[in-house]
């Protein structure tokens, strides 16, 4: 039984059903749901897929909670999705805001390639190993003692040259929400939060910098891997240490199921 407090989480993006990408879907969906098997994560946040493959693998991973919707509302455009172990994790909240001048307008922004936000709160499931007294007596009263809890939010930024200044808002608008995440008072612990998602920036950009901090300043997140990585990111904010991280290289005879090898990276949750 793994650790309740160690959790593996990975940002993948599923590349869309495009007819011109080769491999086709009809190729690389069973080479996804076998590289999520074969990994385990406990939380993914995925980014591109459109209603028929989110379904796929939904209905194919059902060890999976999935939740989130497309980029225009609904089952409209790429999917911004997060599953989670429905036997590790509780949903206690979710939502999604759109990274443009109405974040509450789902569908806002361009009309081409909107951009949003899928987020979650999600409570750890606490059950007493065999043989172990459970932490909540029939005639439990307390009050957060025994509970654990993070935030997860999954996006995808804006692509090409032209679209710095929109990453870069974007990146502002993130910061925005989750400092307002920061506790009102002390009957909660403090929630990790984790930021996964393709940000098509690179370590050292602005929109880096804007979650990480420069020269000695530190931002608000922590990056999973020292100098960073590509354009795939798991940031972190809260009292969690890196057991792990890696850059999944899952191919069959060199044919991948994505043009994004998926990252994952296990954390710890430290005892306050």
């Amino acid at each position: 039984m793994a650790n309740e407090k160690t959790i593996k989480l990975m940002t993948y993006n599923l590349k869309f059903a495009s007819p011109i990408f080769e491999p086709p879907w009809e190729v690389r969906r069973d080479m996804q749901v076998a590289l999520i098997r074969k990994h385990n994560p406990d939380i993914i946040g995925s980014q591109e897929g459109l209603k028929e493959q989110i379904d796929y693998l939904m209905d194919h991973l059902p060890e999976y909670v999935v939740i989130g919707e497309g980029r225009k509302g609904g089952d409209d455009d790429e999917h911004m999705v997060i599953f989670f172990k429905r036997d590790r994790f509780r949903l206690r909240e979710m939502g999604s805001f759109q990274l443009s001048e109405t974040p509450e307008v789902i569908g806002s922004g361009p009309d081409s390639n909107p951009r949003m936000v899928t987020w979650a709160r999600l409570a750890i499931i606490n059950r007493p190993a065999d043989g172990e007294t459970s932490p909540y007596p029939m005639d439990y009263r307390g009050h957060w003692e025994n509970n654990q809890e993070l935030y997860v939010f999954n996006t995808h930024f804006a692509v090409g040259e032209g679209m710095a200044l929109a990453r870069l808002n974007s990146a502002r608008l993130i910061v925005e929400r989750i400092r307002a995440l920061d506790r009102f008072g002390e009957w909660t612990r403090p929630r990790p939060v984790f930021l996964l998602g393709d940000f098509n920036a690179r370590p050292g950009s602005d929109v880096y910098r804007t979650f990480v901090g420069d020269k000695g300043e530190p931002g608000i997140l922590k990056d999973s891997i020292e100098g960073g990585n590509g354009i795939d990111w798991i940031l972190s904010r809260g009292n969690v240490e890196v057991r792990s991280y890696e850059v999944v290289d899952y191919n069959i005879d060199g044919v991948y199921p994505s043009d994004h090898k998926p990252i994952q990276v296990e954390f710890q949750i430290l005892d306050h």
